[in-house]
C-alpha cells in the first residue's frame, strides 16, 4: 500500500513538473526579446545543431547499407512484435544489412538485441526527452548517437537508410514512416522499400488513406499507394529488402 502511494505522488509530481515545463514554453514563445538575446539563443541553437551533425556524420560516415526499423518505445518483451522485431533485425544482419533504430526501449530494443545477437552493426540514434527513454543496452558503444533535435535526429535516418521497416507505434513511429513516405514521394530520396509489418494494427491506416486521400479528396495519387507493402511476417520483410538491394550498389542517400 504504501509503496503504491509512493508511486501516486511520484506520478504526480511528474505530472505537475510537465504541466509546468509547458506553460513556461509557451510563456516564452510570447516574451518580447530583444536582439542581444535574440542572437545569444539563437547562436547558441545554431552550434549545437550544427555539432549533433557533425557527429552523426562522421559516427555513421561508413556504416554501409543498413535499414532502419521504427516501432514504439512501449512494446514490452512479452509482446509478439517484440518478437518479430527482433527476429527481423536477426534476419537482416544474416543477410549482411546493418540494423539503424532510435535506440530506445521497447521495438528499438527488440530490434537492436536481434542485430547484436548476430554480431551484426546495431545503431541507435537516441533522442533526449524529459521522463522517457534512455538507450538500450544493445547499441554499439561507437554507433550510439544522442540527439537534442528531431530534425537532426531524422537527416540520420534516412541520410544512413536504404529501406524501413515499420512496426507498430504511436506519433513517432507515424512521424518517421510518413517522413520518409514525403521524401520519397517528393523525390527528394530515392525510392527505398517501406514495409509495414502487422495487418491488424496497420490496415485501418491504409484503407483511410485510400478512402479519404485518394478517393474522395484526391490529394495522392494512385501510385503512391505503390510507395510502401504490408507483410505479416519477418521472413516476408526480409524477401522485400533483399529483392531491393540485389539491383543497387548501395551508398548513403545524398
Amino acid at each position: 500500500m504504501g509503496q503504491k502511494r509512493l508511486k501516486t505522488e511520484a506520478d504526480k509530481a511528474k505530472e505537475d513538473f510537465q504541466l509546468i515545463e509547458n506553460e513556461n514554453r509557451i510563456r516564452k514563445a510570447f516574451k518580447d526579446r530583444d536582439w542581444n538575446e535574440i542572437k545569444s539563443s539563437d547562436s547558441w541553437v545554431i552550434f549545437k545543431v550544427m555539432s549533433e551533425f557533425v557527429d552523426g556524420f562522421e559516427k555513421l560516415a561508413k556504416i554501409g547499407p543498413c535499414v532502419s526499423i521504427f516501432g514504439s518505445a512501449r512494446t514490452s518483451p512479452d509482446q509478439t512484435y517484440y518478437h518479430m522485431a527482433e527476429e527481423i533485425a536477426a534476419k537482416l544482419v544474416r543477410h549482411g544489412y546493418g540494423v539503424i533504430t532510435g535506440g530506445g526501449p521497447g521495438i528499438m530494443e527488440a530490434a537492436n538485441k536481434g542485430a547484436k545477437g548476430e554480431s551484426g552493426k546495431s545503431v541507435g540514434l537516441n533522442i533526449d526527452l524529459p521522463f522517457e527513454q534512455g538507450a538500450n543496452i544493445y547499441i554499439d558503444p561507437d554507433k550510439l548517437i544522442d540527439f537534442d533535435y528531431f530534425f537532426v535526429r531524422k537527416v540520420m535516418f534516412v541520410k544512413y537508410s536504404q529501406g524501413f521497416v515499420v512496426m507498430p507505434g504511436g506519433f513517432g513511429t507515424l512521424d518517421e514512416l510518413f517522413e520518409a513516405l514525403t521524401l520519397i514521394q517528393t523525390k527528394k530520396i530515392g525510392q527505398f522499400p517501406i514495409v509495414l509489418v502487422g495487418g491488424e494494427y496497420w490496415q485501418g491506416l491504409l484503407d483511410w488513406i485510400k478512402k479519404t486521400l485518394l478517393e474522395n479528396y484526391k490529394t495522392i495519387n494512385p501510385e503512391d499507394l505503390d510507395l510502401f507493402k504490408l507483410v505479416e511476417t519477418p521472413t516476408e520483410a526480409v524477401k522485400i529488402m533483399d529483392d531491393f538491394y540485389s539491383k543497387y550498389l548501395l551508398t548513403p542517400n545524398f
